[in-house]
């Protein structure tokens, strides 16, 4: 190969590979925007009881977090939510997604 040669390919690597990191850069500030649009949507529908237990529901159950977030957004640009929801119709909500705890018992004979 000639230099020339080697300088074009090294010239198209350098282009690719800024291309991927703005990209990369413009999905991840999309995702910022997504993120602080529904944390603002969260803000209204949410007393501040019920914004800080959320928080931490996310601390321990991100997924189950992450359910009830999108859970009320979707009820709230339905029209099927009245008001905001305080803590106890949050821990009403979570209470009702979590599933039940079985009781394991070992018997030895």
């Amino acid at each position: 190969m000639e230099e020339s040669e080697v300088e074009a390919i090294r010239q198209r690597k350098i282009a690719e590979m800024q291309r991927q990191q703005q990209q990369s850069a413009q999905a991840e500030e999309q995702a910022k925007q997504r993120e602080a649009q529904k944390q603002n949507i969260l803000r209204q529908l949410l007393t501040v009881d019920a914004r800080e237990r959320l928080a931490n529901v996310r601390m321990a159950y991100p997924d189950l977090a992450e359910s009830v977030e999108y859970q009320l957004i979707q009820l709230a640009q339905s029209g099927r939510l009245q008001g905001q929801i305080n803590d106890s119709m949050l821990r009403d909500i979570l209470r009702q997604l979590t599933p039940q705890q079985r009781d394991i018992k070992i018997e030895r004979k």
